[in-house]
């Protein structure tokens, strides 16, 4: 036997003696389909086994991390650095059924108000933000989770530390707007950081699985608080922590009393790929600056809180550059898979929510956008929801009307008491909605005070109208146009609205939409595809969507651009609300068109009022088993894709996104269809490139008949006096401009 051979046995021998055989310097932990290395050597090729067979291999960044995905449940794993003989303990990636809820891990970890860590059943640690109310707890307490900074130690709001005696939560906000005023009426708010983000372990995935069961298990943690009021808590949120509360209730964790979701997705698809093309505006630059936020150190605070000691944000810091490129993922999509994006899609998951739900949404969202009401018939799992829609942008959660009925239900469904009057906090409301919306609202009372039991105003509010249609926010208050109040509000008992009507208006070879087909002549309107469309927004020079009345740069297409058609006066106030189809027919000279459907309101006065956009790639023109006359729900699978024939007539149905917008006795309704671009603050189209110009024909003959669906509904009572203009929140105002088609033969 050599002298090296006896070395190696004698170090095995004393490695066992030791408590067993030598192992690489970096660390392993087992968590759900995945491995996570830690402090390994920068640039090392590690490897990972299973049964001695590599199945995986990767390079450590920077700082020593590396995250293997997608690996198949079971034991038998282990890791090495490729070419090096030492391996890793015997290793177990871990399934959901070995990764259940732990109840012994959740009353185990008691919060303090200010900064804490929460730690998960895989044993990553995610950061928190804990605030208290004045007084003596239990206290109703409501969670915020993203990946944003909402465990970023608050510091308190300039200008308002005068309130911090009467709501302490001024001085030590959370990162979020409605976990601020959640505090401000007496909640205890927990922030807590995602996975991968802030100062939380991990590395981040955009609603990857193990994010869902963090959600149950921070839903858990704070609701084992001693301080927590009924051992249950609510969501709050607007955006991504609104978003983030429809993935956690459907895991149905038991301490989920209810969910506020303010401003939220329809499904990613409907973001990412409106009418199948893809959003590389909003969509694509929110998912990068989520990322940019999610490298380590990347939201700014963190150094602050390691320099201050903090050694678990330090060391959790670690796996933060192993993120998924969520921006490379989206680039490549070009269909909806189910297999793949169904567990993206809230549609398809939200009937598993059996708690109260008060979901709002803006019609004009410039950010998640206006397909939220994809959702409203999928709640199936509870009988207290409301749905509160109005016109208006992606912070009008937070209109002084919406927020008064978000506050009255966290009361009857988390604090489970009869909702009292925040006299306090209305007193400072003008202060408060005048840093929000630049206007001194005031927060109206709450109808709810009145009854003598908690039962009696659930039972009434259960009673009420399941839909709440707010119309024309920024045209309710005289004295302050754009503001964020509308002149009216409706209820409906479900979406799409009992009774509604189908008014159909046919495409006429003058421009015009008449209630008749339109004749047999074979004549058509025809339009350039504008390759420069879809890089252009709404917003003039230095405008911003958020004021009170932007300065909106909504121009209008030159002729060759667009067809534009105009219906007559509409003899008596009319009430729409839904979606509306523009069912075109079209000849193209190229396999594929990039469709933009506009609606807009022709007014007496000769201004032209914004309604609605809808868009569509053609090539995904086969509606889906959903369709209706109103709405041709296109399921963008590649399965019923399909190119546009060349130079024949085809029938392509493009639905609008949803609206509520009432046409004025006198004025008349306008539709534009043209290249996407120009309707929208903040998206922007990834519109397809010809090698030629190409103009597309618009059939308006008997065989051709081209149309738009409108929905209307009836028995609603409408205010005389229509809107100024401009007033009408997140819907521009101009000249009305004049339009002349290019109308020529059918080819």
């Amino acid at each position: 036997m050599t002298g090296h051979s006896r070395f190696a046995i004698a170090l095995a021998l004393a490695s066992f003696a030791c408590g067993g055989p030598p192992e690489p310097d970096f660390q392993v932990r087992e968590t759900l389909q995945q491995l996570y290395v830690t402090h390994a050597e920068p640039g090392a090729t590690l490897e990972v086994l299973r049964n001695g067979k590599v199945v995986q291999t990767g390079v450590v960044d920077e700082l020593g991390s590396l995250v293997f995905r997608g690996l198949e449940a079971g034991p038998g794993y282990a890791v090495k650095a490729q070419g090096a003989k030492l391996v890793t303990r015997p290793l177990t990636v871990k399934s959901a059924a070995d990764l259940t809820p732990r109840p012994d891990l959740y009353t185990s970890q008691p919060l303090k108000p200010g900064f804490n860590y929460l730690t998960m059943r895989d044993g990553t640690t995610l950061s928190a933000w804990v605030t208290m109310p004045k007084g003596k707890g239990p206290f109703p307490t409501v969670v915020n989770y993203s990946g944003y900074a909402a465990s970023r130690p608050g510091k308190p709001i300039a200008g308002f530390e005068f309130l911090c005696d009467e709501f302490p939560v001024v001085c030590s906000p959370p990162e979020d707007g409605a976990a601020t005023f959640a505090g401000m009426f007496g909640y205890a708010t927990v922030s807590v950081n995602m996975r991968g983000t802030g100062c939380s372990g991990g590395a981040y995935d955009y609603f990857e699985p193990l994010q869902l069961m963090d959600g149950y298990d921070v839903i858990e943690t704070v609701a084992a608080q001693s301080w927590v009021l009924h051992h249950q808590v609510g969501m709050v949120g607007l955006s991504y922590p609104g978003i983030s509360q429809l993935f956690v209730a459907a895991q149905r964790p038991p301490g989920l009393a209810a969910i506020a979701p303010m401003s939220v997705i329809g499904s990613t698809t409907t973001t990412l790929l409106p009418g199948g093309i893809l959003n590389d505006g909003f969509a694509l630059s929110w998912v990068s600056r989520v990322l940019s936020k999610a490298v380590p150190y990347g939201q700014g605070w963190e150094r602050a809180q390691v320099d201050a000691g903090d050694e678990t944000c330090r060391e959790n810091q670690l796996l933060h550059g192993q993120l998924v490129d969520n921006v490379a993922q989206a680039r490549k999509i070009e269909f909806h898979d189910p297999s793949q994006h169904d567990r993206y899609d809230p549609t398809t998951f939200v009937d598993r929510i059996q708690v109260p739900t008060f979901l709002t949404g803006a019609w004009h969202d410039e950010q998640t956008g206006p397909y939220f009401f994809l959702l409203f018939d999928r709640f199936t799992g509870t009988d207290a929801v409301r749905f509160t829609t109005l016109n208006g942008v992606h912070i009008d959660g937070f209109a002084p009307e919406v927020l008064a009925e978000w506050h009255a239900f966290l009361e009857l469904f988390v604090a489970r008491r009869v909702p009292w009057e925040p006299t306090t906090f209305r007193n400072f409301s003008p202060l408060i909605f005048d840093e929000v919306f630049k206007s001194k609202q005031t927060m109206p009372t709450t109808k709810w005070s009145r009854f003598g039991s908690r039962a009696e105003a659930v039972a009434a509010w259960k009673a009420e109208a399941r839909l709440n249609v707010i119309f024309e926010s920024g045209a309710g208050d005289p004295k302050d146009p754009g503001a964020p109040k509308g002149t009216f509000t409706h209820g409906f008992a479900q979406w799409p609205p009992e009774g509604l009507t189908a008014k159909t208006l046919f495409f006429q070879p003058d421009g015009t939409l008449g209630d008749g087909a339109p004749p047999p002549a074979g004549v058509a309107s025809r339009f350039r595809h504008d390759p420069q469309a879809g890089t252009r927004g709404i917003l003039g020079m230095g405008g911003d969507i958020w004021a009170k009345l932007p300065r909106y740069d909504w121009s209008r297409n030159a002729d060759e651009h667009a067809v534009v058609f105009e219906g007559g006066v509409v003899s008596k106030d009319t009430v729409l609300l839904g979606t509306a189809s523009v069912d075109l027919w079209l000849r193209s000279p190229v396999d594929d068109a990039d469709l933009q459907v506009t609606l807009s309101e022709v007014r007496a006065d000769g201004k032209e009022v914004y309604i609605q956009s809808g868009w569509l790639r053609a090539s995904h023109r086969k509606p889906g088993p959903a369709a209706t006359v109103f709405w041709p729900a296109q399921t963008l699978s590649a399965e019923n894709h399909a190119p546009l024939p060349v130079d024949e007539w085809v029938e392509v149905r493009v639905g609008t996104a949803g609206f509520a917008h009432v046409l004025r006795a006198g004025s008349k309704v306008r539709v534009a269809v043209d290249t996407p671009g120009g309707t929208r603050a903040d998206w922007r189209f990834a519109i397809k490139r010809f090698p030629a110009e190409v103009e597309y024909l618009v059939g308006h003959d008997a065989q051709h008949a081209s149309k738009v669906v409108l929905p209307v509904v009836e028995n609603v009572a409408v205010p005389s006096m229509p809107p100024p203009c401009p007033s009408l929140r997140g819907q521009p105002c101009r000249e009305a401009p004049l339009h002349r088609n290019i109308v020529g033969p059918t080819r």
